[in-house]
């Protein structure tokens, strides 16, 4: 296992597991304009969070990805899970949203097609908004194949115990 860690927030990859901590970094003003019609995932407009990020993926994640997932999860066979933890701004860890304590372990039947940000053949996802520690925080996860949800759940359960906020 491999531990990252950075900005409060830690990690342990298994072997064949790809991941990554990291913070959006802000456009400067002229080249928010050049590269307003481009979303490569790792940029934020000025104004935006740039608050941490975690990907974790039990397949090689590619460089240019979405907060969410995008241009990853398309990449993804039917045993591939794909986790996403983002945080949110402080100032909202006290609404409603994100009155929820960590919100795992899941269960297989958190995980259905109709939570995808984007639906794809075979994939489910869920999303689950939770705060701990004073942070504030969004679960994204995806698995490969619904059919096969007991099993995949019980390997994103397994990434997200490895998961530590401060």
């Amino acid at each position: 296992m491999a531990k990252i860690t950075a900005h409060g927030l830690s990690a342990e990859t298994p072997a064949g597991w790809d991941g990554q901590i990291y913070v959006r970094r802000p456009l400067p003003a002229e080249e928010l304009l050049q590269t307003a019609a481009a979303d490569d995932g790792l940029e934020a407009p000025i104004g935006e969070s740039t608050a941490p990020i975690v990907h974790l993926a039990n397949f090689a994640l590619p460089a240019d990805r979405a907060d969410f997932g995008g241009g990853a999860v398309e990449l993804m066979e039917s045993g591939a899970v794909f986790i996403a933890l983002i945080e949110h701004d402080p100032a909202v860890v006290d609404t409603p949203l994100f009155q929820h304590p960590v919100p795992w372990p899941l269960s297989p039947d958190d995980f259905s097609p109709e939570q995808m940000q984007r639906t794809l053949p075979g994939q489910a996802g869920v999303q689950r908004f939770f705060a701990t520690n004073g942070r504030a925080f969004c679960l994204y996860a995806v698995i490969g194949s619904y059919r096969t949800r007991a099993l995949l759940t019980d390997i994103v359960n397994d990434a997200l115990s490895q998961v530590e906020i401060s």
